[in-house]
């Protein structure tokens, strides 16, 4: 019987989860065939590049989701700066299931693959945390007290899910959540 057929994105959310459950280190080529249901032979045809294209790949989706659900709407000029803010925070409660997975981005940040994906790791937090300033900005937030308050909320999320994952428990993001709603809710009202 032939092997049945994945779809790319399919094959993506797989390799996104062994990422986040063994780091890319911890990956190993059985937790990955396993994950994706693609044997040895075709995960090197889809990526011939090794485990560091198919990271690529990985970090390219979660780059493009937060594109479309979070840095677009910070920068539409034609939603109200609160509203992008809000949607901000709950499309972060959606992606991080609620504070039940962790962010695979924050994962390769603090490993050893730093130096190999240090580029798109940079890039995907300075575009979140420009992207915030500018819908701070435009909602009459001065631009120093934005630049603050941007680098306080994605501190403040990370920090949610690693709490979150140490002690197991979602109501660490959860909380961190609402509480930022309100902080960046009573800058965007001054």
């Amino acid at each position: 019987m032939p092997a049945r057929v994945q779809s790319p994105q399919t094959v993506v959310q797989g390799l996104s989860e062994v990422f986040r459950e063994y780091g890319f280190a911890g990956a190993s080529l059985a937790h990955i065939s396993a994950a994706t249901g693609l044997g040895k032979g075709s995960l090197y045809h889809a990526f011939p590049g090794g485990k560091e294209e198919m990271a690529g790949a990985v970090l390219n989706d979660i780059d493009t989701w937060f594109e479309n659900h979070v840095f677009q709407p910070l920068d539409d000029k034609n939603i109200q700066p609160a509203l992008a803010v809000q949607d901000m925070l709950q499309a972060c409660m959606t992606y991080f299931q609620c504070g039940g997975r962790v962010c695979l981005v924050g994962v390769f940040a603090l490993s050893d693959t730093r130096d190999t994906f240090g580029a798109a790791v940079n890039g995907y937090f300075l575009r979140w945390n420009t992207a915030l300033v500018a819908a701070l900005c435009r909602g009459g937030v001065k631009k120093a007290v934005a630049e603050d308050l941007a680098e306080e909320t994605l501190s403040r999320i990370q920090g949610g899910l690693v709490l979150a994952r140490a002690f197991d428990d979602k109501s660490y993001f959860e909380r961190e959540i609402k509480r930022l709603s309100q902080r960046l809710k009573s800058a965007l009202e001054l």
